[in-house]
C-alpha cells in the first residue's frame, strides 16, 4: 500500500488533535520547502530519517529502443535518498 498525503495527513490530525485545514497547510508548507530547496540543487538532511541529495548528470549518448536510433540524452539533475543509520537499523530489526 503505498502511503499518500491524505493518509499523512489524518494520522498527524489524529496523533496531534490539530484541524483538518491546519494539518493540511503544515503539510503543504513543509513539502514546498523541500521542492524549494532540491529546486536550487541544495541538499536537505533531515536527522534520524535520511537526505535527500540533488546530483548532476552529464548528457550522455542514448538509443530510442523503439527505433534503434542514437540520440544525445540532455544533461540533468535527479534527487537520490539515502537513509540514516537510525532509519536503517530499524527497517531491518
Amino acid at each position: 500500500m503505498a502511503l499518500t498525503k491524505t493518509l499523512i495527513a489524518e494520522k498527524i490530525q489524529d496523533d496531534l488533535k490539530l484541524s483538518r485545514a491546519t494539518t493540511y497547510d503544515i503539510m503543504e508548507e513543509f513539502l514546498e520547502i523541500i521542492k524549494e530547496t532540491i529546486e536550487k540543487g541544495e541538499d536537505i538532511m533531515i536527522s534520524g530519517f535520511g537526505k535527500f541529495c540533488v546530483n548532476e548528470k552529464k548528457a550522455r549518448k542514448g538509443r530510442n529502443p523503439a527505433t534503434d536510433k542514437e540520440m544525445t540524452l540532455p544533461a540533468r539533475r535527479v534527487v537520490t535518498f539515502k537513509c540514516s543509520g537510525k532509519l536503517r537499523d530499524q527497517i531491518n530489526s
